[in-house]
């Protein structure tokens, strides 16, 4: 049953500390918000009030607006509108996903500005059954089926305890005034076919059926928490952070159960049992995107980095390099500091032998070079192989080159010996570092 006593105990078991916070409620107008409303006003908790108007429903939207505003307005609360514009609504691909994250992305932008501490919505526990069965239908694994988060990112659920019946029957009991969106009874979305079709017959099978659903999702919450500090254990054992990119140790991480992999890997936007099945028979030197990760497989790990950070590296950039009044190569400082990474070197070429100007690129598909100590040429990543250098350090090394993009040297590793200075040269150029 719904009344201010369980709903203070429900919120006080998702945030034992909210007698102390400030709060943003996404109030709508309908009898779920509008509750939520009167409960948090009756508890004397300091917040503010955001409304969306989408304007989708004429004059019931604009009505939907006047009663939250009014409310506000009697009350002595801070009311935040969004009136959406027919040119915010242009372009738009799924309404619902559009809509969603249109009015997060304004509660947020509120909650920063007004210096509050959490958005509170009205999700009930009617909207948990179909949320799980929305996910069941698309086979979602453990997190999908456990329900809507009571408390996560800043985001607090206080009503999923309670039934939409509770909630009529409270608005009912206080004479709250409420509007009813009447295009939930239309069956365009899923959602809505979920609540108007399926729903009614699952809980005309059993009175007890929503009661009995939520005790299923309170332990599905509780193997989710399990499975999810048994999955932590795992990444501490197998996964090592660098500066900017972390490596997987392959030997362990490909011993634990493919579900368990399938979990980490999904963190970093590999969410396809395929594409998992893909890199574990994969080749060292094998790429694989996500939408922000990629990953590259190496002789002993996976190593995953950031699609954006600064090191990935770009194959066509390129850097002149002009020697000095000593006919000494002068690298650019932030060269010279990635390049101290791999070790110090010195080489002295042939003038004559040379082409200028002198540049520093990265490696690309084909380049080949004649190491000196080592007799005829040799592919650039056939001596990266040899010398067993990770994937992800292929990535930072330069090589040198003159004017004809002939290979000078892989730095610091090798020096070409067809342009090496001998005893007959008369101009010699140096580089250091």
């Amino acid at each position: 049953m719904l009344n201010l006593e369980t709903f203070q105990h429900a919120f006080h078991e998702i945030f034992n500390d909210y007698r102390n916070a400030k709060f943003l409620l996404a109030v709508s107008g309908g009898v779920d918000s509008m509750v939520l409303l009167n409960l948090f006003q009756v508890s004397g908790f300091e917040f503010q009030v955001a409304h969306v108007n989408y304007h989708f429903r004429e004059e019931d939207s604009d009505l939907d607006q006047k009663l939250v505003e009014n409310f506000c307005t009697n009350h002595d609360i801070q009311f935040h509108l969004k009136d959406i514009s027919e040119q915010e609504k242009s372009g738009m691909k799924s309404l619902q996903n559009w809509a969603r994250n249109l009015r997060y992305d304004f509660f947020f932008k509120v909650l920063k500005e007004e210096n509050l501490d959490f958005i509170v919505t009205a999700h009930h526990l009617n909207d948990e059954l179909e949320t799980f069965l929305i996910n069941l239908s698309r086979g979602s694994g453990i997190k999908g089926l456990s329900g809507i988060p009571k408390n996560e990112n800043q985001i607090l659920r206080p009503l999923l305890h309670f039934s939409k019946t509770e909630i009529y029957d409270f608005a009912k009991e206080n004479n709250l005034e409420f509007r009813e969106d009447k295009s939930n009874q239309k069956n365009d979305y899923l959602r809505n076919k979920i609540r108007n079709t399926i729903v009614p017959e699952l809980l005309g099978m059993n009175e007890n059926f929503l009661e009995n659903f939520g005790k299923s999702i309170s332990y599905l919450n509780q193997t989710k928490d399990f499975v999810q500090a048994q999955i932590l254990k795992i990444e501490k054992e197998t996964i090592c952070e660098k500066d900017s990119y972390l490596t997987i140790n392959k030997a362990l991480f490909f011993k634990e159960s493919e579900f368990a992999q399938f979990e980490i890997l999904q963190k970093f936007g590999f969410s396809e049992a395929k594409e998992l099945k893909k890199i574990r028979k994969a080749e060292v030197g094998k790429t694989f995107h996500s939408n922000e990760y990629e990953l590259l497989v190496d002789r002993e790990n996976l190593v995953l980095q950031k699609t954006t950070d600064e090191f990935i590296r770009n194959d066509n950039a390129e850097i002149t390099i002009l020697p000095n009044k000593k006919s000494t190569l002068i690298f650019p400082e932030t060269v010279r500091s990635e390049i101290k990474e791999s070790g110090s070197f010195t080489w002295k070429f042939d003038e004559d032998k040379m082409q200028f100007p002198v540049k520093i690129r990265r490696k690309k598909e084909g380049d080949l070079f004649y190491p000196i100590g080592m007799i005829g040429k040799k592919k650039i990543s056939k001596f990266f192989k040899d010398e067993k250098i990770p994937i992800l350090a292929q990535q930072k090394i330069w090589l040198l080159c003159d004017g004809n993009n002939k290979i000078l040297g892989i730095i610091p590793f090798r020096q070409d010996r067809r342009f090496a200075a001998t005893k007959e040269s008369k101009a010699i150029i140096k580089v250091k570092l």
